[in-house]
């Protein structure tokens, strides 16, 4: 009868843990878990349960849990919106100056201007974006 206790503790510390994110409350999921099973197993005395919770959960959390967040926190960043564009090649559509003109980037046309104010580039050439202003492309063509 404990086992269903331990499991359904296991699993409000499953659902917590979702809201807290810091792998502590998992980690004595995991521990209930472990006291299920015993219990499931072989019904010991409920303080050999509490024992196997105590010592389970302090392993988890003393050796798996570091290893854990590190995996989490070294997770390579991804780029999205605009940073993700910055590097690109380009194809200019229609003349781009210091103030304006339009470029194709992966088959989105941008508005875009150059990074160099005296360069003027026709469409057809092939540019490198250099970053965003806003919405605005600035471009680079050697």
């Amino acid at each position: 009868m404990s086992a269903l206790l331990w499991l359904a503790a296991a699993i409000v510390l499953v659902v917590a843990e979702m809201f807290g994110g810091e792998l502590v409350l998992l980690m004595l999921a995991g521990g209930a878990f472990a006291a299920a099973g015993v219990d499931f197993v072989w019904e010991p005395p409920l303080w050999v349960e509490g024992l196997v919770f105590a010592v389970v959960s302090v392993l988890l959390l003393v050796a798996v849990r570091p290893v854990a967040k590190r995996h989490m926190l070294n997770r390579p960043a991804v780029l999205m919106n605009t940073e993700a564009l910055e590097g690109r090649a380009a194809i200019v559509t229609e003349k781009v100056d210091q103030h304006d003109g339009r470029v194709k980037i992966g088959g989105d046309i941008w508005s875009a201007r150059t990074m160099d104010p005296a360069q003027v580039i026709e469409p057809g050439t092939h540019v490198t974006v250099v970053q965003f202003d806003g919405a605005t492309a600035v471009v680079w063509h050697p």
